[in-house]
């Protein structure tokens, strides 16, 4: 972890609500750059696109909301 996010961290009060958001946001971050940037370049190398990216060409502007953000597969051999 970096001297920022540690920092950020320790200025996160989470037993206040602002603190909790806080919190949500940066986990929020977290998991939605959850792959390095080497795995994204090596997909735009292979002339492929992300999986949100791909969900960002195929729908509206807005009208994708992600659940389960934080969920992770069991799963590692995917073949």
């Amino acid at each position: 972890m970096s001297e920022p996010e540690e920092r950020q961290e320790i200025d996160i009060d989470i037993r206040t609500t602002a603190g909790k958001l806080a919190d949500l946001q940066r986990r929020i971050q977290q998991a939605t750059h959850a792959g390095s940037q080497r795995a994204v370049e090596k997909q735009h190398a292979k002339g492929k696109l992300t999986a949100r990216e791909r969900i960002e060409l195929l729908l509206d502007e807005g009208s994708f909301v992600e659940l389960d953000e934080f969920a992770r597969h069991r799963s590692t051999n995917f073949g």
